[in-house]
């Protein structure tokens, strides 16, 4: 939720790579995993100081077709939660 609207990111990952598509546009991210349920995603091409910051991903449950994380900014304490549902 932004500003009180749903929005939703589409995303593919190889291995360590990751692609997200949101509102029209791509941007690449290298994914670092931690644990089972734990990683770190950086962008590869940041365009700003913002999105040079890398963000800590950690999977709190699991279903056969979705998995429902908790993430925040490396070092920082204030979290968010999303859901993340596959698709074919």
């Amino acid at each position: 939720m932004i500003n009180n609207e749903e929005k939703t990111t589409t995303f593919v990952r190889y291995e360590n790579i990751e692609i997200d598509f949101y509102e029209g546009k791509s941007d690449t991210s290298s994914v670092r995993w931690i644990n089972d349920c734990e990683y770190i995603v950086k962008k590869l091409n940041p365009r700003s100081m913002f999105e040079e910051k890398s963000i800590h991903m950690k999977i709190r449950s699991t279903t056969d077709s979705s998995y429902s994380f908790e993430y925040g900014i490396v070092g920082e304490t204030n979290k968010s939660v999303g859901t993340v549902i596959k698709i074919k």
